[in-house]
Formats: C-alpha cells, sequence, structure tokens
C-alpha cells in the first residue's frame, strides 16, 4: 500500500490528471505533474508541475525521484517515456496496456485475436491495400489513423465507392485502419477498475450521444435493456483480466440493429462518460484512480441519483464568457471547468451534470440548460 501522505505521479496534464489530483489530495496524497505545457490544468492544482517534452529522458529521473508512483492521464504519452519511468518506480497501467490501447491497429488485433466483437476491419498502408479493405468492409466505412486519434481527429469516412487512390491521397498517407460502418441504437460506454490481485469492479454503465464525433450528453442510468448492461459490464471485466490491468479502463461499445454489443474502442484511463461519478456516485472514477495505483481496497461504484452530463466545448466561448448564472440557477446542477486559457472550436473547456431521483427529469432539466447556453448540436438521440 501506497499510504495518504505520499507523492503521486501523473503523466499528462490535461482535465482527466486535473481530477485526478483534485481526488488524491482529498485523500491526503501530493501530486506531481509532468506535462510539455507549462500552466496545464493538472499543473494548476497539482504540487509540483515539471514542464518538459516527454522524451527527455533527464527530466523523466527528476520526475521519478519525487514520486511513489506514476500513471496516466491520456493515450499519447510515449510507451517508451512509461519504461523509462517503470525502472525506476511502479507505473500503472503499465506500458504493455498503453502501447496496445494507444494504437487502432493493435487495439483491433488484441481484441478480434481474443475474441471479443468488433466491427470488420482491415489494416491499410497503401492505395492497393485500400482498395483490398474496401472489398472487405464494404461500404459506408470508416478509414481511421492507426495512432493519436480521438474525438474523430483522423477519420475519413467513405459513403460510396471511389479510387483507392484519390481517398489515399485526401486521408494522407500514413497507416491506418479501415473498419465496417456500424449501423447502431445506442452508444454507451462502461468504466471498470481493479488489478489481477483484487478483482474488477464497473461503474454504472452510461448511455453517450455523440455530436460531430465528441461526447455531447451522457445519461445514467442508461436507457438501455438491464441484460445488455450486464452483458457490457461483463466484457469489460474480461478485457481487464485480458490486459492483466491494474488501473482503470473504459470500454466504449455500439448497440448494433440486432441488439448485439459491438466493442468500439479502450482507454486505459479515466473517460469522459465517466465525468458524473464525481457527482453522482459513492467513489468517483478518478478516486478509484488513486485507490488502485496505490493498491487501496476499491470504493462503492453505487449510483447515488440518476444523472446527466453535458459537455462544454470552446465554441461557447465564441461571443464571449458564458453566462454561468444559467447553471447555476438550477439548484441540482455541478459545474466543472477545466482552467483551459484558450476556448477553441470543439476544445473540452468543461462540463456539467445535473441530478435529480428522476433520470427523465435530469434530463430535462439537463437538456435545457443547454439550449439556454445556446449550444448549437444536435442531441437528438439524447430526447428519444
Amino acid at each position: 500500500m501506497i499510504a495518504p501522505g505520499s507523492t503521486l505521479g501523473v503523466m499528462g496534464g490535461g482535465q482527466l490528471g486535473r481530477m485526478f489530483a483534485i481526488e488524491a489530495r482529498k485523500m491526503g496524497y501530493r501530486v506531481h505533474v509532468f506535462d510539455p505545457s507549462p500552466a496545464c490544468p493538472a499543473g494548476q492544482v497539482a504540487d509540483l508541475e515539471i514542464n518538459a517534452e516527454y522524451r527527455d529522458e533527464s527530466a523523466l529521473a527528476r520526475f521519478a525521484e519525487g514520486v511513489s508512483t506514476v500513471t496516466f492521464e491520456f493515450e499519447n504519452i510515449p510507451a517508451a517515456s512509461l519504461n523509462v519511468l517503470s525502472k525506476a518506480r511502479p507505473v500503472h497501467p503499465s506500458p504493455e496496456v498503453l502501447l496496445i490501447c494507444q494504437n487502432r491497429e493493435r487495439e483491433k488485433t488484441f481484441l478480434e485475436r481474443n475474441g471479443y466483437p468488433v466491427a470488420p476491419f482491415a489494416v491499410i498502408d497503401s492505395p492497393e491495400a485500400l482498395r483490398e479493405g474496401l472489398l472487405q468492409t464494404g461500404t459506408p466505412a470508416v478509414l481511421k489513423t492507426a495512432d493519436f486519434g480521438y474525438d474523430g481527429k483522423g477519420q475519413l469516412k467513405i459513403d460510396k465507392p471511389e479510387p483507392p487512390g484519390e481517398l489515399w491521397e485526401r486521408f494522407g498517407p500514413r497507416r491506418a485502419v479501415l473498419e465496417g460502418w456500424i449501423t447502431h441504437e445506442f452508444e454507451l460506454s462502461v468504466v471498470c477498475a481493479g488489478s489481477p490481485a483484487s478483482g474488477y469492479s464497473c461503474f454504472p454503465a452510461a448511455e453517450n450521444v455523440h455530436t460531430r464525433h465528441i461526447l455531447d450528453v451522457s445519461i445514467v442510468p442508461a436507457r438501455i435493456d438491464p441484460a445488455i448492461l450486464e452483458e457490457a459490464e461483463s466484457i469489460a471485466r474480461s478485457l481487464a483480466r485480458d490486459l492483466s490491468l491494474t488501473g482503470l479502463l473504459a470500454v466504449e461499445f455500439f448497440l448494433d440493429s440486432q441488439g448485439g454489443l459491438i466493442v468500439n474502442e479502450l482507454a486505459p484511463r479515466p473517460h469522459n462518460s465517466g465525468h458524473y461519478t464525481f457527482d453522482a456516485c459513492v467513489t468517483s472514477q478518478f478516486e478509484q484512480q488513486v485507490r488502485t495505483l496505490c493498491n487501496l481496497p476499491a470504493g462503492s461504484t453505487q449510483l447515488l441519483s440518476p444523472v446527466v452530463m453535458v459537455n462544454l466545448l470552446g465554441d461557447l466561448w465564441n461571443d464571449g464568457e458564458p453566462d454561468w448564472n444559467t447553471i447555476f440557477s438550477e439548484p441540482s446542477a455541478k459545474l466543472h471547468l477545466y482552467g483551459k486559457n484558450e476556448p477553441r472550436p470543439g476544445r473540452k473547456m468543461g462540463h456539467f451534470c445535473v441530478l435529480d431521483p428522476s433520470r427523465d427529469e435530469a434530463l430535462r432539466k439537463a437538456l435545457n440548460i443547454r439550449a439556454n447556453l445556446g449550444i448549437d448540436t444536435d442531441a437528438g438521440r439524447a430526447h428519444g
């Protein structure tokens, strides 16, 4: 056990690291953050912020000296940097888990090899491979970069057959994964946490509505057959076991038109759709991250209240600072801002949650706030 009073290290300084640091400090830990950018969101609430490139081995050595253990808050940390740190301090999740989950080719191959339900896919590295892949998946299909893709970045939807050479040039020639299009009824996600020694527990599944490939609204409890939600949790625990995970794993699913679950993506860290746990569960996903990192017993994942979370993107700042009284005037709403100085279109700047004994009433209130803020997106799925 790594006891309170110890210092925990976080690679990456975004909002996930910020919320981890808040929970860790509540529990009596100190937090050091490593990020290339000064005054990053996590660094604002940490005890120490080290600013250097992730591959700077001298800075990594200095960082390791000051902490008892290390975790990370997003997948684009070089696995080689975690390998350097792991020679001096425990790193969880392991660099091997990160290596699988930060690359779509490795992730899809892992899922398929272990028998998990995935969309038809093909690895693409040339126009010829794209031609063959489209014969396998058909259209529509989605071409995605193998590395460094999130929130719809590095993706090209192919709606109809086109010359592969032109598609490849438009995409920008690089190694990619071509996925068959899944006609889905719902998107949902499950955050699972634990270790091989302690076993794994799941937070209640979130029903997710995306707009322009970015998470817009999460609804908990999900409006989905409880048997399907149980199956999603079972798959998430099985994935954690197969990865020998110590830490958190978020699993994104599609529910297809035949009622089957398809694993879409894995994230070995806290997840945007799990932010509701900060306000609505006995233990938040970030406290659970601290507990698994420090080899403490897991906290309860019990949901205390139905809840709806809404993301706040940089577009909301187009006409100046938003009127936060729109949120504060609803007594059951909770605002979380991430401390980012520069709002940009599509950039996650914060979120708010609305709690209510009635899920439908929480959703009504959340969508009303959203509309009054002037958020110009389409969350029609959230209404139905």
